[in-house]
């Protein structure tokens, strides 16, 4: 998969920009996992849970990574419900 399966097409303005960060991270692993789970749950998201994954896509791609993949702790600023349903949605999504 080299990118987005889904059509921003009725997202609203912030959706789609979140959309496109995802998918545009900067390393190929972080642009699936986040990418993947943003294509799967953008839409449904609510204004809290839109926050909470901007905060997330601020976080530099090799520590974000490594939370993700348990190799280190997630921050405590950055834990949370979104965090463990990205991380949940990576571990089903073909072990990415």
């Amino acid at each position: 998969m080299t990118g987005s399966t889904r059509s921003s097409g009725g997202l609203d303005d912030r959706r789609k920009r979140l959309l496109f960060r995802c998918w545009h991270r900067g390393t190929r692993e972080m642009d699936l996992i986040l990418g993947r789970f943003a294509d799967a749950e953008i839409a449904d998201l609510d204004d809290r849970e839109l926050a909470e994954l901007e905060r997330l896509i601020d976080v530099p791609d090799p520590d974000l990574y490594a939370a993700l993949t348990g190799a280190r702790p997630v921050a405590p600023e950055h834990a949370g419900a979104l965090f463990e349903r990205i991380k949940s949605f990576r571990i089903l999504d073909h072990g990415v």
